[in-house]
């Protein structure tokens, strides 16, 4: 570039957004407004934003704003970064070109594609690794200049800066609710083994065997089947759960009872289909995915711990 300078208003207008998007904690609100203020700073008809591959060989999602659904829809698959797209990712630097059409990179406009001419691609650096690139096409009133291209430098560092935030905010938050995760855990072994150990008397061990165990897996609804003979009979429940009475089911043609002599969890992703037994009849005629654990006592397996569709509102 060659001393392009913005002025008050483009200065104006990139200061506010620099501080509304390094205030954004949520990278999808971010995007948005990236492409939105770029659009509006440069005049441009149409906004894209590519973000690379984690081998930064091509696009691996592609968000454009400018276009209407139908016209989308008319374009097909988005971009990988072929053509003129992929001269950024090849080399990371400023492009600003009169008319895309006649780079010599240029592959073409697929069918329903609206006619673009003026074109400005920025990649956006995080840390100064390729990140992704902003694109802009066709200015309204003309061609994209240097003080576009200055602009939307200044505003792909401004993103790079609120995607960077947004990311190790991301991975804080997973981290802490996998260690709220942890604690839940360790509490509900804790209180299991405390009621077991003290002898309480097995109805108080069942029920808290079945709230807390709730609580470690994170179920809608957990219920303990005891073995009785050649038979499994439910013994205790908690969630969301109906009335079941005298619910017994015969071990060698149950599910649970595959459970129970094999002493070997299952999981089952079609409570319907797999279950071999109507969930209702277990007070659960909505559950859709369950988990089956055997319980041993002694080195003896005496029952089964079955958990359903996790994702308890604890």
């Amino acid at each position: 570039m060659t001393g392009a300078s913005l002025d008050q208003l483009q200065i104006r207008r990139l200061l506010d957004l620099g501080r509304s998007l390094v205030a954004k904690l949520d990278a999808e609100e971010i995007l948005d407004e990236i492409l939105e203020g770029a659009r509006e700073i440069t005049g441009a008809s149409y906004a894209a934003l590519g973000v690379l591959n984690e081998a930064r060989t091509e696009l691996e999602r592609f968000i454009a704003v400018g276009i209407d659904p139908d016209t989308r829809r008319a374009i097909g698959e988005p971009p990988r970064g072929r053509g003129v797209l992929g001269v950024l990712i090849d080399d990371p630097l400023p492009l600003r070109l009169s008319d895309v059409g006649r780079h010599p990179q240029s592959y073409g406009f697929p069918d329903g594609h609206p006619p673009m001419g003026s074109f400005l691609g920025v990649p956006i650096l995080i840390r100064g690794e390729p990140w992704g690139n902003l694109y802009l096409t066709e200015k309204r009133g003309g061609e994209f200049t240097e003080t576009d291209e200055e602009a939307v430098v200044v505003l792909a560092e401004w993103a790079a800066t609120a995607i960077d935030n947004a990311r190790l905010y991301e991975t804080n938050e997973r981290r802490r609710v996998g260690l709220e995760r942890a604690v839940r855990g360790l509490e509900a072994t804790r209180d299991i083994a405390t009621a077991i150990g003290a002898a309480t008397g097995l109805d108080r061990a069942l029920e808290l065997i079945v709230k807390r165990g709730r609580a470690l897996v994170e179920a809608n609804t957990v219920v303990v089947m005891l073995r009785e003979g050649e038979e499994l009979v439910l013994a205790a429940s908690a969630g969301h759960v109906t009335d079941a009475q005298d619910v017994r089911l015969p071990i060698d043609k149950s599910t649970s009872g595959r459970v129970l002599v094999r002493g070997v969890a299952e999981r089952i992703s079609d409570v319907a289909t797999h279950l071999r037994i109507a969930a209702s009849e277990l007070g659960v005629p909505d559950a859709h995915t369950a988990l089956l654990v055997p319980m041993t006592h002694r080195g003896e397996t005496v029952g089964v711990l079955a958990a359903f569709d996790r994702g308890a509102d604890h």
